[in-house]
């Protein structure tokens, strides 16, 4: 049988679904859900479509799987299927007659259903007397918890006290790992590598070399063939200053033959003004074969006299660098160890200069001097956690029986470390520690808990051995009595 499949859209209302069921012309017309989208479709729209397809001779049938509208349409007797294909597929059971399509019945009112089963209260716990009464005690309730629980106290006490000091002979050196009793102790090494530079204004007058010396060498041939000698070639005096021909020469053959050739010194200088016979040396190959003499001095070398650092600006500015150099090497060092660390400072000591330039080098003018100096430095530190773990031995060993310490510790150096050849660092390290009485705190509780101020102040100076009087600070301030709990009073000793 041939059906009209309507899909509803979330638009859809009862006006615009009845004028899409008056257009359908087959028997069977299915309204299929959107699976995904809600429509505003009472159980009385339903009705009222269910009468307009009776009215078109059609009948009326769902695909839709929303419980709320399977339960409306069973209850008018309209088919509902999960799929159009099954829809299309299954048959269709007969439509009931209109006296028969009554949805059902609403639900029971709730409020009805709670007084049937409500069990009423007994007349005593409405009465006006029996409230006043519950009232009363439930208030009493609240203020005997509120007593106990709501009051605290804070009590201060001052023990017996007195400082304990000890001085102890502290022997550091790096070889040691650990701290001993006997006041041995591991001393720390530390490396730190710093750059520091300065300059200095230059009036000083040195000797600068200016011109180059020149002369005459004779060469004597040693052999019976002729050499040459080109230009270029070496010779030295016996004081290592050297000079060089200056054109080919040809030296006759035969022993005792002799020829002159001009000569150029190699650097300029007064020092190339040589006396005859200083120079005696030929460099290289030649120097087997042939022998070399200055007939004559060499002369011509001249020095001029400008502005520039002689040896005692150079120590001079050398020094100040290296203290300023010092002063920021102990600087590093002492922000790289901790606060508390001591550093042995005549450990302190330059290990290399890894870089030392002048500028202007030696031997060249300027009127300015600077020099750059990079340089490693070592030191040795004790670790004030190795200063502590020795005190605390020492001094804790001295706190006799019913003390204990209190406080931090203090540490004093009476004289300065002092380091020997063999690296070791020697010095005498006061300490001195707060000791107070112990109190015991138990003891405390039960002598003032629930009792009032005036007398727990009388107990415990009665009682415990106080270099000054007990405070206690009660919370609230108009509560008269101390707490009875134990673990509403804390107890602080000062």
């Amino acid at each position: 049988m041939k059906t009209k499949i309507i899909t509803l859209e979330s638009h859809d209302d009862l006006i615009s679904v009845r004028d899409k069921l008056s257009w359908a012309k087959t028997s069977r017309i299915l309204l299929v859900w959107p699976k995904y989208e809600k429509v505003a479709l009472r159980l009385l729209d339903l009705k009222v479509l269910q009468r307009h397809a009776d009215s078109l001779g059609a009948h009326l049938g769902l695909v839709t799987r929303r419980m709320n509208v399977r339960r409306d349409a069973e209850s008018l007797g309209i088919p509902v299927f999960k799929t159009t294909i099954s829809a299309q597929k299954d048959p269709w059971p007969d439509s009931a007659p209109r006296t028969q399509r009554t949805p059902k019945p609403p639900k029971r009112d709730l409020r009805a259903m709670r007084n049937e089963v409500l069990v009423k209260e007994p007349a005593w716990r409405t009465s006006l007397l029996g409230r006043v009464v519950t009232f009363s005690a439930g208030v009493l309730a609240v203020l005997v918890m509120a007593g106990l629980f709501v009051p605290r106290a804070a009590v201060t006490l001052y023990p017996e006290a007195y400082n304990a000091s000890i001085v102890i002979p502290v022997s550091a050196e790096t070889s040691k790992t650990s701290v001993s009793l006997t006041g041995e102790i591991p001393a720390r090494s530390i490396s730190i590598t710093v750059s520091a530079e300065g300059s200095v204004p230059v009036t000083s007058q040195i000797s600068i070399p200016k011109n180059k010396a020149r002369g005459v060498v004779q060469f004597t041939n040693l052999g019976p063939d002729e050499i040459l000698i080109p230009a270029g070639t070496v010779v030295a005096a016996t004081s290592l200053i050297r000079f060089v021909t200056l054109n080919d020469t040809r030296l006759p053959a035969g022993v005792d033959e002799i020829v002159e050739v001009r000569i150029e010194a190699l650097e300029p200088g007064e020092q190339a003004n040589l006396e005859i016979g200083e120079i005696e040396v030929v460099e290289g190959p030649l120097g087997l074969s042939i022998t070399v003499s200055n007939p004559e001095p060499t002369t011509g070398g001249t020095n001029a006299r400008v502005i520039g650092a002689d040896d005692n600006d150079r120590t001079a500015l050398r020094e100040f660098v290296l203290g300023d150099l010092k002063a920021q090497a102990m600087e590093q060092t002492r922000s790289q160890i901790g606060t508390h660390d001591l550093l042995l400072e005549d450990t302190f000591e330059i290990v290399e200069i890894q870089r030392e330039e002048f500028s202007p080098p030696v031997g060249e003018a300027g009127t300015t001097l600077a020099l750059s100096i990079q340089a490693e430095f070592t030191a040795h530190y004790i670790l004030a956690d190795d200063l502590n773990q020795l005190a605390a031995s020492a001094v804790n060993a001295s706190i006799p029986q019913g003390f204990s310490a209190f406080g931090e510790m203090t540490f004093t150096l009476l004289d300065t470390p002092a380091t020997d050849s063999s690296g070791v660092t020697y010095f005498q390290l006061e300490a001195t520690q707060m000791a107070l009485r112990n109190v015991d705190a138990l003891t405390v509780f039960n002598l003032i808990r629930g009792v009032s101020l005036p007398q727990a102040q009388t107990d415990l100076q009665e009682t415990l051995v106080l270099r000054d009087e007990p405070q206690i600070a009660i919370t609230p301030a108009w509560w008269k009595w101390l707490p009875l709990i134990p673990f509403n009073i804390s107890v602080e000793v000062k």
